[in-house]
């Protein structure tokens, strides 16, 4: 990968990128940015001042926040920028320290989409503190490999009650009819979802929030997933359930985020950062 990484401004040292190696703790958002600007920034800078007081008990800042991600995509037309907390004052042996995070910024080219289409596993699987983006990955990896190994493009989470929560690295949501249903479980409030569902109403789309069992998912017309990199990609199967192609309502979809207006990283006078970049 084709990244440039850099602690709180400066480039990244050999003992910065080992203490990120050996220790596992720490939260992140990642997003795409085109012209120094970003969809659901507000979004991912609440993300990461939340994880920055829970996990550290202090935070940058936003103003911190946005001058480092801005210098870190200075000069750049797009890209891919993922923004890290962490704190080397923090290990397995020494874990008490309370204080400012260090902010890693890691500028790479933007990546394609997940997949065009995908088929899901459901397994019984939850991430640890759900509600944060941490960077505790095993589990959800290990649940991709084995959803891989099964023959299925990726793995569908459930909890302890057998509600669909989330997948690995999105969020699901069905439809039934124009109808959309975004599952309530423990889970991590994805930017992207959010950004949907600002937009459906201009959709023309009405939407729930409520608990959904494996034995409800045949019931519905279709479903979908979403990530910053994903706007909307189809879901054609979970486990032996299958879905139709539902390609006009997808469009729908996916213009309810296109209808979300980019926000510029730097700070402005005028409008708090709202690009008039439109789509």
């Amino acid at each position: 990968m084709n990244a440039t990484i850099l602690i709180d401004g400066r480039p990244a040292t050999a003992d910065d990128l080992a203490h990120q190696a050996l220790v596992n703790y720490g939260a992140y958002t990642s997003f795409r940015v085109e012209q120094g600007a970003v969809r659901g920034l507000d979004l991912h800078l609440a993300r990461l001042e939340q994880a920055a007081v829970e996990l550290f008990g202090e935070s940058p800042g936003e103003a911190e926040l946005r001058r480092l991600m801005a210098q870190a995509v200075e000069g750049r037309d797009a890209c891919w920028l993922r923004v890290s907390l962490f704190s080397p004052e923090i290990g397995h042996r020494a874990p008490s320290f309370v204080g400012r995070p260090k902010v890693m910024t890691v500028v790479s080219p933007p990546p394609p989409p997940l997949a065009v289409s995908v088929r899901l596993k459901a397994m019984a699987y939850e991430r640890e503190a759900p509600h944060l983006k941490h960077v505790a990955t095993m589990g959800l990896t290990r649940a991709r490999r084995a959803a891989r190994a099964a023959g299925f493009d990726d793995a569908l989470f459930t909890d302890a009650n057998g509600r669909v929560s989330e997948g690995a690295l999105w969020n699901i949501g069905f439809f039934k009819g124009d109808r959309i249903v975004w599952p309530q479980a423990p889970m991590l409030a994805g930017v992207t979802q959010a950004l949907i569902q600002r937009g459906l109403a201009e959709a023309r789309l009405a939407s729930e929030t409520r608990t959904v069992a494996l034995s409800d998912i045949a019931a519905f017309d279709g479903a979908f997933l979403c990530n910053s990199a994903t706007p909307v990609c189809p879901v054609t199967a979970i486990d032996d359930v299958t879905f139709a192609s539902a390609p006009a309502l997808l469009a729908r979809i996916e213009a309810a985020w296109f209808a979300q207006p980019p926000q510029v990283i730097a700070a402005r006078d005028d409008d708090e950062g709202v690009s008039r970049l439109g789509r």
